[in-house]
């Protein structure tokens, strides 16, 4: 339509689930492990179901064991992993359905012939299109180029400000 028609921001990304993995590694297994560590978890066997087609193997963990102090070593699994991230997900999906309602009908049907299409980071996590499919009833597919979508996205803009200056937001 030329426009915005309609979004909603909330801040759930990649930060948001290595935090999630952080905090679940401490409340269930009794290890506290560090930033660098749950980002390496979440890159290897971070995922959004647990019935994935090709899961990865499990890895160890290193941290420092909660009741003892003592440095300790755990393995995590994908499925352990998708616990961690149920609420943040939720969040996601939650998300995507108000501003699905919120639609006019001729976007509501381009939607539906499409589908929805997954940039940046986060959506790169195993599993989350398949989950938000199964969530929106709908086709959802990650971009070719996740983590360059935003700054192509903003150059392309940049470079044809008149043609897009409608959807900028103004102070």
């Amino acid at each position: 339509l030329g426009r915005i028609v309609n979004g909603q921001s909330i801040r759930i990304a990649g930060d948001i689930f290595t935090q999630d993995i952080i905090l679940y590694i401490r409340e269930h297994r009794n290890l506290h492990i560090g930033e660098a560590m749950a980002e390496k978890i979440k890159l290897k066997v971070g995922a959004a179901i647990t019935n994935l087609k090709s899961p990865p193997k499990a890895i160890q963990a290193e941290g420092r064991d909660m009741l003892t102090g003592k440095p300790k070593q755990i393995q995590v699994s994908h499925k352990e992993k998708k616990k961690s991230l149920d609420a943040s997900i939720s969040q996601i999906e939650n998300a995507i359905l108000a501003t699905l309602s919120e639609i006019p009908p001729e976007i509501s049907a381009d939607i539906y012939n499409t589908g929805i299409l997954l940039t940046g980071g986060g959506s790169m996590l195993r599993g989350l299109d398949e989950r938000l499919s199964k969530a929106t009833e709908l086709p959802v597919h990650l971009g070719d180029y996740p983590l360059k979508a935003v700054v192509k996205g903003s150059s392309k803009v940049l470079k044809n400000l008149d043609q897009y200056k409608s959807v900028l937001v103004k102070k």
